[in-house]
């Protein structure tokens, strides 16, 4: 057996930034080698490094304070020279990017450019470092479409990002990352916020192109489940230095750093519902005892069943339809619809959560919000409290805002960046004149800021000055200021990492068993949902495919699509 020559190895990398008079090593005196036709994956946080790491090999680390102040990266090109990237001058590390070394980043929504064609973005590569003229960079695009099974490859071509799904815009960066054939392709965070059926054929596809291709692979990503069975090595990063490294199956069957631990076991496990998840700061900190106990037995859940689905529901959803015009005639008339929602009913009860799983463009956002009457719906009735919302008039509805309220996917975008966390908190207060004055509104925000498990100086923070799981916070919060009787939590947790994922989760169920909310959950995940629902609700194509129980839905799905959602989810 021939042993397989090294493509990179990286001694001692350290990438440091400087702010102000502080200085972080980001990247601290890391090491790990790949040999040709590895994959390598690289775990840990939002902040661990993981992706400085990867910038650092592509000498893309561009921030003026930021600095790679020692270390060696010995990369064999296709040449089989062995070269130094942090010795060669700009022009010629220039020669390596996109031809030598790959790299597919995390969010193909800003990759792309949105003013260009998909097709003439790939193609802008292979002109640029082969040379070929137009019509010879379109057939190699379109073949490359092909080849990563873009559907329709000839009319990819013509599209623009924003007319294609968030997949398929993925399938086109790896269709650019592959086109000049690389030694190397680093693929940073590539399924991250894409549900678990593209998830998986994301990675089946990057297995295929390894093998046909011979490259090797630097696989970034947070979740360590999934890479099982995809990466040969694994190295865990934890504050920018190297934690534990090894063989995929030894780390997983033997984790040895109690941060390996949390980040394995925070994760819900489909079909196991414990009373609260597991995060890192437990592992670290050697807190782990009782947190695998059940939430309740089987005597208990039905009892709370009994109790639930005993009283009248809070909501009733009937025969709900929202279409979107999808093409209009000469005049302007709309000749055929997009059915988002198509002739959904369903009953939310007072102190359940009710989840709505599906894949992406299968209607579970558009029916959240055309409950909340935040997208006008074409027919059907939304029953909340006793009262039609479709049939009331604006002024009319506005009372009931306060005690319907959203919690949405990205914490990022759901805050003003100019208003600080204690004015977005008391804000919607003033609005609906909860509180006699601002002293008594701040007193209740500065009481819901430790109720998340934030401090009373963060309510002068701005939104840049916290993490996303603190933004989060923030975010749910806000949604807690006007008291509601439900809360739909859309994609609330799918943007954070896997312990902050747990510790949000966990306070969800937390202020549910305390103010006795009642939720709708919304998730591409079906881990979480299957930890946090009662009742599960599977959407697809607009249409309810399945609905029942979360453990007997999860347990023994009857519609062949839940059976394949299912089956995507990585263990």
């Amino acid at each position: 057996m021939s042993v397989k020559p090294l493509i990179l190895d990286v001694r001692h990398l350290t990438t440091s930034f400087q702010r102000d008079s502080e200085k972080t090593y980001a990247v601290n005196d890391v090491s790990f080698s790949i040999k040709a036709g590895e994959t390598i994956g690289i775990v840990g946080e939002s902040g661990s490094g993981k992706s400085v790491t990867a910038l650092s090999i592509l000498r893309l680390i561009q921030n003026p304070q930021g600095k790679i102040e020692a270390g060696e990266i010995l990369f064999r090109d296709s040449f089989f020279n062995v070269n130094d990237l942090l010795k060669l001058s700009e022009k010629d590390i220039r020669k390596y990017r996109g031809r030598e070394i790959a790299m597919i980043f995390q969010e193909p929504m800003t990759s792309l450019n949105p003013v260009f064609k998909c097709g003439t973005q790939v193609s802008e590569v292979l002109r640029l470092h082969f040379g070929l003229s137009f019509r010879e960079a379109k057939k190699r695009t379109i073949d490359l479409f092909e080849e990563v099974r873009l559907p329709r490859a000839q009319e990819m071509y013509k599209y623009f990002p924003h007319q294609i799904s968030g997949g398929q815009k993925q399938r086109v960066m790896i269709a650019m990352a592959i086109a000049c054939n690389p030694k190397l392709l680093i693929a940073d965070e590539p399924t991250t916020a894409l549900d678990v059926t593209v998830q998986k054929t994301i990675l089946d596809l990057l297995k295929d192109l390894r093998e046909r291709h011979e490259m090797s692979i630097l696989f970034i990503t947070h979740d360590l489940g999934l890479i099982t069975g995809f990466a040969d090595k694994i190295l865990v990063m934890h504050n920018g230095a190297v934690v534990e490294y090894g063989e995929t199956q030894k780390v997983f069957d033997a984790p040895k750093h109690p941060y390996t631990q949390g980040l394995m076991n925070c994760r819900p496990v489909p079909g196991l519902r414990v009373r609260q998840l597991p995060t890192v700061e437990d592992f670290l900190n050697g807190n782990i005892t009782e947190l695998e106990s059940k939430r309740e037995s089987p005597e208990e859940q039905t009892l709370r069943q009994k109790l639930i689905y005993s009283k009248r529901p809070i909501l009733s959803i009937s025969h709900l339809k929202t279409y979107f015009p999808s093409s209009f005639s000469f005049f302007g008339r709309p000749v055929s619809y997009v059915k988002a929602v198509d002739d959904v009913s369903f009953d939310v009860y007072q102190g359940e959560t009710l989840g709505i799983v599906g894949e992406s463009g299968c209607g579970k956002t558009t029916l959240g919000r055309s409950i909340l009457m935040l997208i006008s719906s074409s027919s059907g009735n939304i029953i909340f409290d006793g009262v039609s919302l479709r049939e009331m008039k604006n002024k009319g509805r506005r009372r009931f805002t306060k005690d319907l309220q959203i919690i949405f996917q990205d914490p990022y975008s759901s805050l003003n960046p100019r208003i600080k966390a204690g004015m977005a908190i008391t804000e919607p207060m003033r609005v609906h004149e909860i509180g006699k004055n601002d002293i008594i509104r701040k007193e209740k925000a500065l009481e819901l800021l430790n109720k998340v498990g934030l401090r009373d100086h963060h309510f002068d923070c701005y939104p840049h000055e916290f993490s996303g799981g603190q933004r989060q916070r923030i975010c749910i919060a806000r949604a807690l200021a006007l008291s509601p009787k439900l809360i739909i939590c859309d994609e609330s947790v799918s943007a954070l990492d896997i312990s902050v994922q747990a510790q949000v989760l966990n306070l969800l169920n937390q202020l549910k068993n305390e103010f006795g909310f009642t939720y709708i959950f919304i998730s591409h995940n079906l881990s979480v949902v299957n930890f946090m629902s009662d009742r599960v609700i599977v959407m697809k194509s607009g249409k309810i495919e399945e609905i029942g129980y979360s453990d007997r839905v999860f347990s023994s799905p009857e519609s062949s699509y839940t059976k394949k959602l299912i089956e995507a989810i990585p263990h």
